[in-house]
């Protein structure tokens, strides 16, 4: 299964970031939630810090372009094989960095992706 990092995790059952958890969990994946405000989603506490996560296959945003610059280093130091750009969260700067570094980038819906089986 693939060690995923959700970025923009979210305690509010409202969000996408939410169901993204527990979706993620329920095929099987490891999540590491990672967020701006304290909280817990699918049994797991929101870290607020940046926490070291070795083996990240895949990084899912949930953090809109105008805040991602403080992400940046963060996520390209974690080295994941992909990161997942969810609607709204586009950014061509980021993708560019991240392909410089050979980290696939993908825009597409994670939900979706689970849903359909291409995750």
């Amino acid at each position: 299964m693939k060690k995923t990092l959700v970025l923009g995790a979210s305690d509010n059952p409202s969000r996408y970031s939410y169901q993204a958890v527990h979706r993620l969990q329920r095929h099987g994946h490891e999540v590491v939630p990672v967020g701006i405000r304290k909280g817990q989603v699918g049994g797991l506490d929101i870290r607020l810090d940046r926490p070291a996560a070795n083996d990240v296959d895949t990084v899912t945003l949930y953090v809109g372009p105008q805040n991602q610059p403080a992400w940046y280093d963060y996520i390209l130091d974690l080295k994941p094989k992909r990161i997942i750009f969810n609607p709204g969260t586009e950014n061509p700067e980021l993708e560019r960095m991240a392909q410089e570094r050979g980290i696939r980038t993908e825009e597409a819906c994670t939900l979706v992706m689970l849903s359909v089986g291409q995750y």
